[in-house]
């Protein structure tokens, strides 16, 4: 059998990024809904859009890491 260890990370980390991306866009989502409504409560709105924010430090972590860094 041939086993790869960072190929099963590569994998993992794949599935995570797609699931946060999933997150990120449903945020997105709540955020435009809210926002129209407008009686919405400004506090959920911070709160929803800042962790959107971090959602998208963990999808930019991530990237950087299945990115290979590559010097021109």
């Amino acid at each position: 059998m041939n086993f790869s260890p960072t190929m099963e990370h590569r994998e993992i980390l794949r599935v995570r990024l797609e699931l946060l991306l999933r997150e990120h866009r449903d945020l997105d989502d709540a955020i435009r809904a809210l926002d129209e409504t407008r009686s919405a409560d400004q506090l959920t709105l911070r709160r929803l859009k800042k962790q959107k924010l971090a959602l998208k430090d963990q999808i930019a972590r991530i990237d950087d890491e299945l990115t290979p860094d590559i010097i021109a």
